[in-house]
Parts: C-alpha cells; structure tokens; sequence
C-alpha cells in the first residue's frame, strides 16, 4: 500500500531542492521486492576475483557515503538501506543501485572499469542516484504529470494502481534496467558530481572518472553501443562538467 505525502527534499552536496511525494519507507520495500525478483531470474558471476572486486569497492564507497551524510547531517536519506553488492552475468555494460542500497553490476562493464579505481567511478555514480533518491523524484513528476490535482489528491489518501504502475516502472528491474524511467540530464551531472566526492572519500582518485568515460566514449562508437548509454549520455558536455567538479572532489581525496 502506497500513502503518499507531499515534501521537498533537500540534495546532498549539491543542495538542490527535489519534490518527494512517496514516503523512502515504501519505495525501499518495493525496490526489495523487485530486487528479490531480479536475483531470481538472473545469475550471479562466478568470477571470484571480480566478484570480490564488486564488494570490496562497494563497501568502501557505502561507508565513504555514510560518513559523508553523517557530516551533512543527512543520515537519515539511509534510513531502512540494507547494502548489497553483486555482480551478474551479462554482456551488458551496465550498473544500477535500488533505493535501499541493492546495487548490480554486470560484468559487460568490467573491462572498461579495468580496474578498483575505474569501478569506483560506476558505483559511485548509481550509488549517487540512489542517495540523491532521483527515482523517487522521477516518481514523483510521473505521479504529477499522470494524475494531475483531482487524482493525486486521491493518490494521496491511499493505494492507487497508477502509483503502483509508476513504481513498477521506475523500479522494475526485474524487467529490464533498460527499461527504467530515464534520469533526467540534471540528474545525471548530479550523480556525476556527487560520485566524484563519494569516490574521493572512499579513497579513489577521481581524476580516473575522466579516463573511465573517454573509454566509454569510445565504446558507444561501436557497433552496439553499451546498454548503460542509453539513460547515461556521454558526451563532451559531460567530460567538460567532471573536470570542473574534480577541484572540489580532490579536496576529499587522500588516498588509501
């Protein structure tokens, strides 16, 4: 059952304010839901090695983000988080993060991370999606579109199957992650911009970000580009916008 509410949220490390209308307690319990289902569906990689690589950057970059919240005074955006890491079998060069801390990387993007630091640069960017909650913010300008004043009153009082729809779409990996509602390029400079930082304190160079988007760069000019394009755009705007947050990341940055 959805109870929606209406609220602005604040973004951390960009401070942007963010319209959220479905409680973070019901979008973590569906996105697990959907998380569970996925895990059902699709295998695992049985490549220790990079398995392990996955968990290893993960955990350093969850506690990188934890820290960072708790400095903002934010801890609360992890509320009900139960963080997973794993890496699955596919062609696909991709990566996600659920609410709730359920994050998927495909081995079709390893080769490109090539290594810790290139792979921090992925996770640091879902994981930045995730914290900056832009699924339920999607949700939530869904819901207006969609709705409107009548309808989303009454969606506000309870259950409603257009929520629920809506949810689903956003959340539905179990589906395809390809399928999910498009980050909008606002969003994507954001989680740019706030995976730099997580990186940088989880002990990453940042600078790596730049190296690790010129070779996807190169890889969507192939002959099927890498299915994570395809909500993150790359482009010369990007790279431009990543070397002018990387002063302030390196500010985090010591090293490991």
């Amino acid at each position: 059952m959805f109870l929606l509410f209406v609220a602005c949220e604040t973004v951390p490390v960009t401070g942007r304010q963010q319209l959220h209308l479905v409680p973070t307690e019901e979008i973590n319990a569906e996105s697990a839901k959907e998380y569970h289902a996925f895990l059902r569906k699709h295998r695992v990689s049985n490549n220790q090695e990079e398995t392990q690589m996955v968990r290893r950057v993960g955990t350093d970059i969850e506690h990188a983000v934890e820290r960072y919240l708790s400095l903002a005074h934010q801890s609360s955006r992890l509320s009900g988080y139960r963080w997973e890491f794993n890496l699955f079998q596919s062609k696909q060069v991709n990566a996600w993060c659920m609410p709730g801390g359920k994050v998927g990387v495909y081995t079709g993007i390893m080769p490109i991370a090539k290594d810790d630091a290139g792979l921090a640069v992925v996770m640091g960017h879902e994981i930045a999606h995730a914290v900056a909650n832009h699924g339920d913010e999607r949700i939530s300008q869904e819901l207006l579109a969609q709705l409107g004043g009548t309808a989303l009153s009454e969606a506000l009082g309870g259950t409603s199957e257009a929520t629920q729809q809506i949810v689903m779409q956003a959340y539905g990996v179990g589906a395809e992650v390809g399928a999910l509602l498009p980050y909008s390029r606002l969003q994507e400079t954001e989680a740019d911009h706030m995976g730099l930082i997580f990186m940088a304190l989880a002990g990453y160079n940042p600078n790596r970000a730049l190296e690790f988007w010129h070779d996807m760069e190169r890889a969507n000019k192939g002959p099927q580009p890498p299915e994570i394009l395809s909500t993150h755009p790359v482009d010369s705007e990007r790279i431009k916008n990543i070397r002018n947050f990387l002063p302030e990341a390196m500010k985090y940055y010591t090293g490991k």
